[in-house]
C-alpha cells in the first residue's frame, strides 16, 4: 500500500512539476498597437488595409498581356516619383504663403526650380516615352491640377507655355487630366493594386 502511495505521489510530483516547468517556460508575447476609449473601454484600434477585389482580366491575345504587365511596370515604376511632385508642391506652396512679398517668392521658386532640375533630370532621362506620358497623368491624379496648370501657378504662363510646347514636339500634353473612370481605369486599378500592396 505504501509502495502504490509513493508510486502515486511520484506520479503526481512529475506531472505537476513538469506542468509548472511549462508553464513557467511559456512567454506571452503580444503587440503595442494604438487604442482608443470608448464608454470607459479601452479598445484596441488596429487598421486594417484596404483589399481591393477586381473582374478578372481576359485578354485576348499573348500581345494584350504585354500591354498589362508593361503598365504594371510602368506604375511601380512612375507613381512614386508622382507622389514625391506632390509633396514637393504642397511643401512649396506652403512655404511660399509664408513669405512676405512677390520678389521674395519669385526668388525662392527659382530656387526649388534650380533644385527640381538637379534632382530630377536624370531620373526623367531614364524614363522611356510612356513611363514620361503616364507620369504627366500621374501628377495631377496626386495634386488634382495638371502638369500646366501647376508650372503655370509656380512659374507663370510663359514657362507653362513652353514647357507645353516642348511636350507637344514628342507628342504629349502638359494639360492631359487623368481619367480614372474613363481612359485610365486600368490604370487606375493597377495603382489600386499597387499602393494596397497586391501587386
Amino acid at each position: 500500500m505504501n509502495a502504490r502511495l509513493n508510486i502515486f505521489i511520484i506520479v503526481v510530483f512529475l506531472l505537476f512539476g513538469t506542468s509548472l516547468c511549462q508553464a513557467q517556460e511559456t512567454k506571452t508575447e503580444g503587440y503595442l498597437v494604438p487604442m482608443c476609449v470608448y464608454e470607459g473601454d479601452t479598445i484596441p484600434y488596429i487598421k486594417i488595409p484596404t483589399v481591393y477585389i477586381f473582374k478578372p482580366l481576359k485578354f485576348k491575345n499573348k500581345k494584350q498581356l504585354n500591354e498589362y504587365n508593361r503598365l504594371v511596370y510602368n506604375v511601380k515604376k512612375v507613381l512614386p516619383i508622382s507622389k514625391e511632385i506632390n509633396h514637393a508642391v504642397i511643401e512649396t506652396y506652403e512655404y511660399m504663403m509664408t513669405l512676405p512679398d512677390e520678389k521674395s517668392r519669385q526668388k525662392h521658386m527659382k530656387a526649388v526650380e534650380k533644385s527640381l532640375k538637379e534632382q530630377y533630370t536624370p531620373r526623367m532621362k531614364k524614363l522611356s516615352f510612356s513611363q514620361g506620358k503616364l507620369l504627366i497623368k500621374l501628377v495631377d491624379r496626386q495634386t488634382n491640377s495638371t502638369g500646366y496648370e501647376l508650372v503655370k501657378a509656380f512659374m507663370g504662363p510663359f514657362k507653362a507655355g513652353f514647357y507645353q510646347t516642348f511636350a507637344a514636339l514628342f507628342g504629349a500634353s502638359l494639360k492631359k487630366q487623368y481619367d480614372p473612370t474613363g481612359d485610365d481605369a486600368l490604370t487606375e486599378r493597377v495603382i489600386l493594386l499597387v499602393e494596397s500592396g497586391q501587386l
